[in-house]
């Protein structure tokens, strides 16, 4: 029996927000059908949730980490399925799907040895006391994922959650609800999870908004753009409880008058196009020396003509298909308003149903929308610099801070450079997208609330810190 049988997806109280399809985007064909969640379900969930989670926290932490080990072990084993259902869903190449597969085992993996990583601390106290610090379970997380890294960006905030003893609400989007939802609960189920410890509700923003403000919902964590953080953060605040933010990004890669070109468009090509360039580290602003900028801008364009797009599923491509006509429309509207107000179209530009052609845009300025915006698209738009001050300037502007790429013979230089630049990853002598499960991930700016996801960062994401202080007689009255 395959681990995502249709036949078993619904476990626990029926969901009662109707029905959706799990379309194939390369194809708009229907691979099944899926059981939404209502906001009205979400109280249901997050009841059982809680009753499940006061036993898991006090299980041992040995029992948690092998099952964490376990569902890491039934990543890899069942990577055939889950490859197939990566690409078909979300309209990743194999690749793609390949190194989220391995990302989500490694997230379990580093999430069972934080089972038993340093709980606490002993501290001095006045009194004559034992006085110590430890970490207990938030107790139930809303996790909140989106769709373009399914099952990256949801394992990488449940893994470590049900591993430091909470339970937890998944909400991922509705259009990539099996490989960000329920690939994740069938793997858990499989590798002895307790029941009712990963309620997977998929549904829309009603549903995850239902999620935010569930009072037995103390943590929560979101995945998505800059526009619907600010929302869930404001409603997180209105209820008193954490919200930890990774929102969007429109990252520079910034290739300095010593880089070697040909190097450097290699990275630039896999920084902007990879998995269409729907991921949020995405370089989305090439910044050029002004030596270089004519050479970069021919051999980008080169490799994106080279670039062959269509469906992975069929056919050996480097780009896939964009998620839906909505998003399509989007980047579309971007380069032609781009295109409007005086931006150079070098490569690209033209679509055929959701397979958009990987576009370089030479000429962009401050008034270029695909320059200035987050595209989340195969848009890589060229800006020339003559100054390594100016490089700062422009790298360092607008809203966001999520990744920086550098790329420069003298890496001590790269390094310099970086640090005048705020951003919450930095790459020298690589580019924006990378990640990796021992790493800290997160932005500043409207790019999220800093690095919350990722080795130490889980466990103050998914704790709470408490003081605990133990006397031999309890003292008399003070005064």
């Amino acid at each position: 029996m395959p681990l995502l049988d249709p036949t078993l997806w619904q476990d626990g109280p029926t969901l009662t927000g109707g029905t959706a399809p799990v379309v194939e985007p390369a194809t708009g064909r229907t691979l099944a059908t899926l059981d939404l969640a209502a906001p009205s379900d979400v109280a249901e969930a997050a009841l059982r949730a809680a009753a499940a989670q006061r036993d898991w926290a006090g299980t041992g932490h040995i029992e948690r980490a092998a099952v964490l080990r376990r569902a890491g072990d039934l990543f890899a084993a069942h990577a055939d399925e889950l490859r197939e259902w990566l690409v078909r869903e979300s309209g990743s190449i194999p690749g793609k799907a390949d190194f989220e597969l391995h990302v989500a085992a490694q997230e379990c993996y580093e999430a069972a040895a934080l089972a038993s990583r340093p709980a606490g601390q002993v501290l001095p106290s006045e009194a004559p006391r034992l006085s110590y610090t430890r970490r207990v379970p938030a107790g139930v997380v809303g996790v909140v994922a989106p769709f373009n890294a399914p099952l990256i960006l949801s394992i990488r905030s449940v893994a470590p959650a049900l591993a430091l003893g909470n339970a937890v609400l998944l909400k991922p989007d509705r259009r990539t609800a099996v490989c960000g939802g329920l690939a994740l609960a069938a793997v858990f189920a499989a590798a002895g999870l307790p029941a009712g410890l990963l309620q997977v509700l998929p549904g829309g923003a009603d549903t995850g908004a239902a999620v935010v403000a569930d009072p037995r919902v103390r943590v929560v964590s979101f995945t998505g753009s800059t526009a619907a953080g600010r929302r869930v953060g404001e409603l997180a605040g209105r209820h008193l409880k954490r919200a930890h933010l990774e929102l969007g990004g429109n990252s520079a890669l910034v290739v300095l008058a010593d880089a070697d070109v040909e190097a450097a468009v290699a990275q630039a090509s896999w920084g902007s196009f990879f998995h269409q360039g729907q991921i949020c580290m995405t370089a989305g602003r090439h910044l050029v020396h002004a030596s270089l900028y004519d050479e970069y801008v021919e051999r980008l364009a080169a490799r994106a003509e080279a670039l062959a797009v269509g469906d992975p599923h069929r056919e050996r491509v480097h780009l896939g298909p964009l998620l839906d006509a909505a998003q399509r429309e989007r980047v579309h509207g971007l380069v032609e308003e781009s295109l409007e107000r005086g931006a150079k179209l070098v490569a690209g530009g033209t679509y055929e149903g959701l397979f958009y052609r990987p576009t370089v845009l030479a000429g962009v300025g401050d008034d270029t929308p695909a320059y200035t915006e987050e595209v989340f698209g195969p848009v890589a738009p060229v800006r020339s610099f003559t100054t390594e001050d100016e490089a700062v300037e422009l790298a360092a502007a607008g809203p966001y801070g999520l990744s920086l790429g550098i790329v420069t013979r003298d890496a001590a230089r790269g390094l310099e450079l970086a640090e005048r630049i705020p951003t919450g990853i930095a790459h020298v002598n690589d580019q924006t997208v990378n990640d990796e499960a021992v790493a800290p991930f997160g932005g500043v700016g409207v790019s999220g609330t800093g690095a919350r996801f990722g080795g130490e960062a889980n466990l103050d994401a998914f704790t709470e810190l408490r003081w605990t202080t133990v006397r031999r007689t309890p003292p008399g009255h003070p005064f």
